[in-house]
């Protein structure tokens, strides 16, 4: 091997083959005898594309340039649904109507031409005898409202099934079709924290019945057992465990575990648990990372199926013993497969990328708990690895800590290109799930209450300083990147320390007056939670706020923000921009035309990823071979 400094050894790794090599695929079920499946096409403007096989070659059900991509809660979700006769059901992204689609036709509308473009939103989909059954979201002169509604599949109209709360969320119409489920919650509650499930007789939809949950239960997933109970998962243990619940409001817990058979509901239409013909239930439950298992719901034996190297598994359609699941792992490149539960067979039906990484290139991802000062954190390290090169004699290696959103969100070791761009150049990663993180039951996630630009930094500089004090990593070239919340947290740990030698925030929250002003509904009241509620938490919002502590800034920050983001808008990146310029603090802005929250344009994946490694590169001292450089702005002399 060849001694090479870290940081600028050469990879066969570019930033290119991150985004025309991969198409993440979003889900599938049967149509047929047909598995369709949707994915992102960063080479096709980022569009969400519904495709199928058609004599052994990828086919799109939906061509080009139409977009299955729902903006309701502006994360979507639950966009695209079939018929029986094998028609796609699906939200345009352009106009958000609902469209019929006869694979080789072209598609019909399904819903009325709004008086303001995209103002009427559908998310959800299900389709029910001859209806579609969806969530359907209003805007009218700033105003949000949502409700339930029936979409007939002939084209004659949308009618209102239920509404009368702020938010709704897995619409189930009883077996006999006389009553519905669903979830509701209201403001200033995320779904994560307070959810009712919710029944009604469609022939008096406002005189509903809560079942299960509250303002500190969250419920989710409702499923008919037949016309008088249902399946739902329920957190008011501490953990998200399935219950079985009747009209009369009798709770029987199925498995009472310490595991989460659930996850923060960010995208709507999605799912933890399915009911086999048996009765029995195919569920699946993270303590860190998932594991998939059939659950006797009569006798509560659970039985765990086994994935080599799989650590991530989101369930989609069935077809009698034939599962597909949406799964990953460190060895494993995320993408579709299909699992035979009588045989125990896992086979691919389409991966996320075209091309994977030779292995030899291929960091392996390593479980560990940091004990910080204040608490245990869990978290993903990932080591340089190249079959060519080595380290400098003495020299450790740099770092960047990969800080997640949501900021509920969870990570587990995955074959992560990404996270190979860096590994294969000599600059290790370590993927945090800081305090709020999802994954380790309620009372983890609880640690953010209040506590968010404190517990995630202290937990975030907790890991990386676990890796320095191990000798694992140089103390004097730790970095830091995250992306929306996680861009907050990256702003938030330079402003409040001088641990990091500098940090990237994709469209990261930087001040939260205006945030709460000009974000949309959805996470309009979630730093009521999170920091406090308005106005009795005003000074916590403004000292907390990494833009009015940028006086604590003592490194260069890169900002990459899309123009047209609706969740974190740019104003965010333009204030803490006009902050560092003000106090002389080299930095680079980036912003995107053309992109929302998560860029999903191959160009501008390329540039941004390339752009993040010669930052680093400029500011830890090495020169990663082939990578243009980035311009940073320096205060004149």
């Amino acid at each position: 091997m060849t001694a090479l400094a870290f940081g600028s050894w050469p990879s066969p790794i570019t930033a290119a083959d991150l985004s025309s090599a991969g198409h993440p695929v979003e889900g599938g079920c049967f149509v047929g005898s047909e598995i369709w499946w949707s994915e992102l096409r960063p080479a096709e403007q980022g569009r969400t594309a519904i495709c199928r096989y058609v004599d052994g070659e990828v086919q799109p059900v939906l061509p080009a340039p139409f977009n299955a991509r729902s903006r309701v809660h502006e994360y979507g979700g639950g966009a695209w649904t079939a018929t029986a006769a094998g028609d796609l059901v699906f939200a345009e992204f352009s106009d958000q109507r609902v469209y019929r689609l006869t694979p080789g036709g072209a598609p019909v509308p399904l819903t009325p031409k709004p008086a303001v473009a995209s103002s009427i939103r559908y998310a959800d989909l299900s389709v029910v005898g001859t209806d579609v059954i969806a969530v359907r979201e209003m805007h009218d002169a700033g105003a949000v409202s949502r409700d339930i509604v029936a979409i007939d599949l002939g084209g004659s109209g949308v009618r209102s099934l239920v509404a009368g709360s702020d938010f709704l969320a897995f619409p189930k119409l009883s077996p006999d079709g006389t009553r519905i489920a669903w979830i509701a919650w209201n403001h200033p509650q995320m779904p994560w924290d307070g959810t009712e499930l919710r029944v009604a007789s469609l022939a008096d939809p406002g005189a509903w019945t809560v079942l299960l949950g509250s303002t500190e239960e969250s419920v989710m997933q409702p499923e008919w057992i037949d016309n008088q109970s249902l399946y739902a998962i329920s957190d008011r243990s501490g953990w998200w465990n399935l219950y079985s619940v009747t009209l009369d409001g009798s709770v029987t817990p199925l498995r009472a575990l310490d595991a989460d058979f659930g996850a923060p509901l960010w995208r709507l239409g999605s799912s933890w648990y399915s009911v086999l013909d048996d009765g029995k239930l195919l569920t699946v439950r993270a303590v860190g990372t998932d594991t998939l298992a059939v659950l006797d719901s009569a006798s509560g034996a659970l039985e765990d199926i086994a994935l080599d190297g799989v650590t991530s598994v989101g369930l989609g359609g069935r077809s009698g013993s034939t599962v597909l699941l949406k799964c990953g792992g460190a060895r494993v490149a995320a993408g579709l497969f299909a699992l035979d539960l009588e045989s125990g067979e896992l086979t691919s039906v389409r991966s996320g990328f075209e091309s994977v990484p030779d292995s030899a290139y291929l960091p392996e991802g390593r479980q560990v708990t940091f004990q910080g000062p204040n608490r245990e954190v869990h978290a993903i390290t990932y080591a340089p690895r190249n079959p060519s090169y080595e380290g400098l004699d003495g020299e450790l290696p740099p770092y960047v800590a990969f800080v997640h959103g949501g900021p509920t969100a969870h990570v587990a070791p995955a074959l992560n290109p990404l996270f190979a761009y860096f590994t294969s150049r000599g600059i290790g990663v370590v993927d945090v799930n800081y305090g709020g993180s999802s994954g380790y039951g309620r009372e983890y996630r609880n640690r953010l209450r209040g506590q968010w630009g404190v517990v995630d930094v202290e937990d975030t500089i907790a890991a990386v300083q676990g890796l320095a004090d191990s000798g694992l990593a140089d103390p004097r070239r730790l970095a830091i990147e995250g992306g929306s919340a996680g861009g907050w947290t990256v702003l938030a740990a330079l402003t409040s320390s001088d641990v990091f030698a500098c940090g990237a925030s994709y469209f990261g929250v930087a001040e939260l007056e205006l945030f709460v002003a000009e974000t949309h509904d959805f996470e309009s009241r979630y730093i009521d939670g999170l920091i406090g509620p308005l106005p009795e938490a005003i000074d916590l919002y403004r000292t907390r706020a990494p833009v009015n502590n940028v006086d604590g800034l003592s490194c260069p920050v890169l900002l990459l923000q899309g123009l047209d983001d609706p969740i974190v808008p740019p104003s965010q990146a333009v204030r803490f921009r006009d902050a560092m310029v003000k106090k002389g603090i080299p930095h680079a802005y980036l912003a995107y035309a053309g992109e929302s929250h998560g860029f999903r344009k191959l160009e501008t994946q390329v540039n941004a990823r390339e752009s993040e490694l010669s930052f680093y590169g400029q500011v830890m001292g090495f020169t990663p071979p082939g990578i243009p450089q980035l311009e940073l702005w320096r205060p004149s002399s």
